[in-house]
């Protein structure tokens, strides 16, 4: 197996970025930051381990740009459309409310937290560049996943932002575009993000372990902050609009819509 001084050290850059990020939360009190830290976080590690991984040079190019533009895009939009343009996220002020005067303490932890899954999705970043194989098809696999996954995500941020932005869709469902086919295209595409580095790392030592990546990822989204909390959200200021969206359009994988019973 690689040594694991990298991860050693990215371990403790995300520690110590999660800590600026809390304190820049406590001057601001948009807890949002660390969405932001999060993404940048990670597409920083990919960028290091690139610099320092033992595998193909030509492959640990390929990851620390694939890690960087990602990385980029989600962090940028994070930081330009949800922290500039918009309140701290519903699901901080619910969490600063619940925590009252130990908001500060408990958002330490939480922040901690976060850190712990930096390292966790920077692992395959971290296996892809060790693989000392020739470029092959399975990295053209990889990467033609990486392309549909943001261009998936990317154009439905897009098509909701769109949407949002008019008057007229004030209190209404978004059902265009990438929508009409999932309730969540954006959370679809994301997942599929993370499978670009499983056939990267298919051939590195311990490469299965790239699987962390997807497998924590689909998690995250059914079962913490992802799907649940936002048709929670969605239902309490869409009403029986949101519920007939959810009727007719599936949840995640995208598929036709059905139809609404008369």
């Amino acid at each position: 197996m690689a040594p694991l001084n990298p991860l050693a050290w990215g371990a403790l850059f995300a520690i110590l970025l999660m800590t600026l990020a809390w304190a820049v939360q406590r001057r601001t009190g948009d807890a949002g930051i660390v969405d932001v830290a999060w993404a940048g976080g990670i597409g920083m590690l990919a960028c290091a381990y690139a610099l320092t991984g033992s595998g193909l040079g030509e492959r640990r190019l390929l990851v620390g740009l694939l890690g960087a533009t990602w990385s980029l895009r989600l962090a940028s939009y994070l930081f330009i459309d949800r922290i500039r343009a918009d309140a701290e996220d519903g699901r901080y002020q619910m969490l600063r409310q619940h925590w009252a005067e130990r908001a500060p303490f408990y958002f330490f932890l939480f922040f901690q937290a976060q850190a712990l899954l930096v390292i966790v999705f920077s692992l395959p970043f971290f296996l892809a560049v060790q693989n000392p194989a020739p470029l092959s098809l399975w990295d053209g696999l990889g990467l033609a996943l990486f392309a549909i996954a943001l261009l998936g995500e990317s154009l439905a941020d897009r098509q909701l932002g769109h949407f949002r932005r008019a008057p007229q869709n004030h209190g209404q469902t978004c059902r265009t575009g990438l929508w009409r086919y999932s309730r969540h295209p954006n959370y679809f595409c994301e997942w599929l993000h993370w499978w670009t580095y499983v056939p990267i790392a298919f051939s590195a030592p311990w490469g299965m372990l790239s699987l962390a990546g997807p497998i924590a990822m689909l998690y995250l989204l059914f079962f913490v902050t992802g799907i649940p909390y936002t048709e929670k959200q969605a239902l309490k200021s869409r009403g029986d609009d949101y519920r007939a969206y959810q009727k007719s359009t599936s949840a995640f994988f995208p598929w036709f819509p059905r139809k609404e019973a008369p």
